[in-house]
């Protein structure tokens, strides 16, 4: 595995310096990494529009919250299923892209992404949690690794429970709670740090 491929599948949680306001906070799913670029959604980003208001035969099969969340600010008016399939093989590194249900590609372990297109009943059976998502975040080559440098982000390893955290506007603190270094540290950083 190469270096620019070994995001796939982790996580970037924002640095509290980060000042972009699409990013503030968020935690992102890095679902695609190569020399090409890199693909991700914002897991923490719910919105108020149910999954029912605009895919209504998938709505039943999303967890709670069912609602659609905000991606990433790239192709707002297209969605992204992401979703978790329980029971895969016991060595999740010996796992393939090609293994899995028909209408899920693996992305990195038991998380994967949905065939939207796909009739729902072909997954229904086998998902563990599915999240629906508008929009994604992208960056072009060279660029996501220009912004570790920069320190916008902290990268760490994803676990399946993040895509369908129940309390999404707190998996920013809990994701960084559960690090084994310092970085545990940093989800006690206030909200506004000019009230300290």
């Amino acid at each position: 595995m190469t270096e620019v491929s070994s995001l796939t599948g982790r996580l970037l949680v924002a640095t509290p310096a980060l000042a972009d306001p699409n990013f503030e906070r968020a935690v992102v799913l890095i679902l695609d990494h190569d020399e090409e670029g890199s693909l991700g959604v914002v897991l923490n980003r719910p919105t108020p529009v149910g999954v029912g208001d605009i895919l209504e035969t998938w709505a039943p099969l999303t967890g709670e919250p069912g609602v659609v969340f905000q991606g990433g600010p790239v192709s707002l008016d297209s969605a992204l299923g992401v979703a978790v399939v329980p029971g895969g093989p016991e060595d999740p590194e010996g796992a393939r892209p090609g293994d899995g249900p028909l209408g899920w590609r693996r992305v990195h372990g038991a998380i994967g992404l949905v065939d939207l297109e796909a009739p729902p009943e072909l997954l229904a059976t086998v998902l563990g949690s599915l999240r629906i998502f508008a929009g994604y975040a992208g960056w072009g080559p060279g660029q996501l690794e220009d912004e570790l440098v920069e320190g916008a982000w902290y990268v760490v390893e994803s676990e399946p429970g993040d895509v369908s955290s129940p309390a999404p506007e707190r998996l920013w603190r809990a994701v960084l709670r559960r690090q084994r270094n310092e970085l545990a540290m940093v989800a006690t950083y206030p909200d506004d740090p000019s009230l300290n």
